[in-house]
């Protein structure tokens, strides 16, 4: 048996449902290959009569392979000493609580998933702990039933765990119910059974076969009237110092860019790269992954005239980090410029439906908001077919005057056209002159 290295377990790999690799050094110690190309770190003991392996973690995570060999040399000399790792591990586990595991998945989930982005963790946290904590946190996690989650996700939707609640000396936090909040708590609840499972916390997923509540997509375009409103709007609530000027330059660049709110409301001037006109996001910041937003003349303008006082280009008013409140702006907003039930998400909407309405296809808006999948795209589809409209409905201009009392309609088993009737619109009297000179 070779000594483990990082070389020799990223080269192991097997056909068979599992396979071991074990260390030279470290008896007991060694690595479980499976077919599907998962690769942990385990250790092998006896205790008593009884052979036993025990996972210490996938393989780069959260250990290195000398991390793991140390976690091994440990765990078998409390082995020696008469201590059984997985007895401990078992009675651990089935006594914790639902509480209890949400906050071990909250703190330790970031290493079994480090591309996941900080903005998804927190709403794991607030949904976890503002619905199913309230609702299920006494129970033990061992006993949870896919009844008990479907029974989780009917209460959050009637609003039982709906309240109005102080969070800082001026601050509150309003939790509601609905079908968006019960599917986000399921969608949640999964994702953390998953990783318990993964973890050997649990035996399976009781999350497995709820149906999810799938909210009915909202959606609001902006027509270009509405749209210059809102803009004449938030210069005229900055001038009576109703609202910051930094809340309306985020609400004009949302408008300009077809960007998500975290991007702009966040964005730093490192992100910024004025000379090429565009915004180059990390992966960490993007809902995608990493991401280049051009930005148009109107909107680099607005960039442009934004002071620089720190690293953020809209900073806080008052400590640290981006600015705050928008929300609250964004609702007096929508109430002088009289937008009923506008989001400021469909703003990125009204982006798309824009570009469509000037010609631009399915793969270019794609592209324009930084869509991985052209699924995401196709929302937008019926939009593409105003400026297809706008074409036919040149040609048939053409033709409006013949009069509309008399057809003109193609003949039977032939592409030419042949009018009904003699008289004004027969093809000997019409004047065709603009049509053989129009391409």
């Amino acid at each position: 048996m070779p000594k483990l290295t990082k070389r020799l377990i990223d080269a192991f790999t097997t056909s068979a449902p599992d396979a071991f690799l074990w260390d030279s050094l470290v008896l007991g110690f060694g690595v479980r290959a499976r077919r599907s190309g998962t690769k942990s770190f385990i250790v092998k003991y006896r205790m008593g009569s009884a052979v036993r392996r025990h996972t210490l973690g996938k393989v780069g995570s959260p250990h290195t392979v000398e991390e793991a060999g140390e976690a091994a040399s440990e765990l078998l000399r409390q082995v020696k000493a008469g201590h059984d790792p997985m007895q401990a591990k078992r009675e651990i586990n089935e006594a914790v609580t639902v509480n209890e595991l949400i906050e071990a998945y909250l703190h330790e989930g970031r290493i079994a998933k480090p591309n996941k982005r900080e903005s998804s963790w927190a709403g794991d946290a607030s949904v976890l702990r503002r619905h199913v904590g309230p609702l299920l946190g006494h129970r033990l996690a061992r006993d949870l039933t896919r009844r008990d989650l479907e029974r989780l996700q009917a209460d959050v939707l009637s609003g039982k765990t709906a309240k109005d609640v102080r969070t800082k000396a001026r601050g509150r936090a309003i939790i509601r119910g609905g079908p968006g909040a019960a599917g986000q708590t399921i969608r949640s609840t999964a994702a953390m059974l998953s990783w318990a499972v993964m973890q050997e916390i649990l035996p399976h997923n009781p999350a497995i076969g709820v149906q999810k509540i799938t909210p009915r997509r909202r959606e609001r375009f902006l027509s270009t009237a509405e749209a210059k409103h809102m803009i004449e709007t938030l210069a005229e609530l900055v001038d009576a110092e109703e609202i910051p000027d930094s809340h309306a330059a985020i609400i004009r660049l949302l408008l300009f860019t077809g960007a998500r709110k975290s991007e702009i409301l966040n964005l730093t001037w490192g992100e910024v790269d004025l000379e090429r006109g565009r915004i180059l996001l990390p992966w960490h910041r993007s809902k995608t992954g990493e991401k280049m937003i051009p930005l148009n003349s109107a909107a680099l303008a607005e960039i442009m005239r934004r002071p620089r006082e720190g690293p953020y280009v809209f900073p806080a008013a008052r400590g640290e980090g981006s600015t705050v409140g928008l929300y609250k702006t964004w609702d007096r907003v929508r109430e002088v410029a009289k937008l009923e039930g506008v989001r400021l998400h469909d703003l990125r909407h009204s982006f798309a439906s824009f570009a469509a309405a000037d010609g631009a296809s399915l793969y270019l808006i794609g592209k324009a908001l930084g869509h991985r999948q052209a699924s995401t795209t196709e929302r937008y589809a019926h939009l593409t077919d105003d400026p297809v409209r706008a074409v036919a409905e040149l040609v048939g201009q053409r033709f409006l005057s013949v009069g509309a009392a008399e057809q003109i309609a193609p003949e039977e088993g032939s592409g030419s056209f042949q009018n009904k009737g003699r008289g004004r619109g027969s093809p000997e009297q019409a004047d065709t002159s603009s049509v053989g000179d129009s391409h």
